[in-house]
């Protein structure tokens, strides 16, 4: 079963949103979340703890985004 990471960039109001991305982000948070699903909430918490959380809607703006992480294949058992 493929797993989730809610990333969340909060990029500063001079980048526009479509550059907004990991490289040209002022803060990333990244996130493990058990579905497609998990990464459209609970992301409030994670930006009210970043240093820029008084910057959103003034100076800042968060985009957020959701990547399927591949299962990783079982090792093989040892004989």
């Amino acid at each position: 079963m493929d797993r989730f990471v809610a990333i969340i960039l909060i990029c500063l109001s001079s980048v526009p949103p479509e550059d907004c991305s990991e490289e040209t982000a002022a803060d990333v948070i990244a996130n493990e979340v058990p579905s497609e699903l998990g990464c459209t909430f609970g992301w409030q918490e994670d930006v009210g703890r970043s240093p820029l959380r008084d910057e959103i809607g003034r100076t800042a703006y968060v985009k957020t985004q959701c990547r399927r992480v591949p299962p990783q294949p079982s090792p093989e058992p040892r004989r």
